[in-house]
């Protein structure tokens, strides 16, 4: 099925469709698109930075902060624990105070999680390119650029026929 022009108007069932077509995980893929769709607000791009509360943080990380909960119920997620408590242990970096520890943890944890979830909107996002449902470019130090690096944070673009198909015009 070839990629709709920016403005083919197309419905939510096409969109599904689509990302069932090039997704391996289309449900994942969707929520990312969703996210966006919000990030954007009233324009049509989400990037380089999403503020929250009060805080510009990378659209990267908001997506993966923002789809956090859906690692939580992973099963692997206790394993990882203990996993990190024991490099922690082993680092000699676990506090004695079995709070501190805690926290301790429950950090390493999130930057563990909020890394992988990188990567998982990564590759969510090429599929929602390979879609054609959204454009990326990166932005940053110097110029925009096709390519990531030398400082630049991902920004991306929703088609309007796509925003409009997830309701999310305003």
């Amino acid at each position: 099925m070839p990629t709709p022009p920016a403005d083919h108007d197309m419905d939510l069932p096409a969109v599904l469709e689509k990302l069932a077509q090039v997704s391996a995980r289309p449900r994942y893929t969707f929520m990312v698109l969703n996210l966006i769709a919000r990030a954007a607000g009233a324009s049509d791009s989400a990037g380089p930075y999403v503020r929250e509360g009060g805080q510009a943080i990378p659209v990267r990380d908001w997506l993966s902060d923002a789809l956090m909960p859906m690692a939580q119920r992973d099963a692997r997620r206790r394993a990882v624990v203990e996993q990190v408590r024991a490099e922690l242990v082993a680092r000699g970096a676990l506090p004695d105070d079995p709070a501190l520890a805690e926290q301790a943890i429950a950090t390493e944890l999130r930057e563990r999680l909020r890394h992988s979830g990188r990567t998982n909107v990564s590759r969510a996002v090429s599929d929602l390119v390979r879609a054609g449902l959204i454009r990326r470019h990166y932005q940053g130090y110097c110029v925009d650029h096709e390519n990531r690096g030398a400082q630049r944070e991902a920004v991306y673009t929703i088609i309007p026929a796509v925003k409009r198909a997830l309701g999310k015009t305003i």
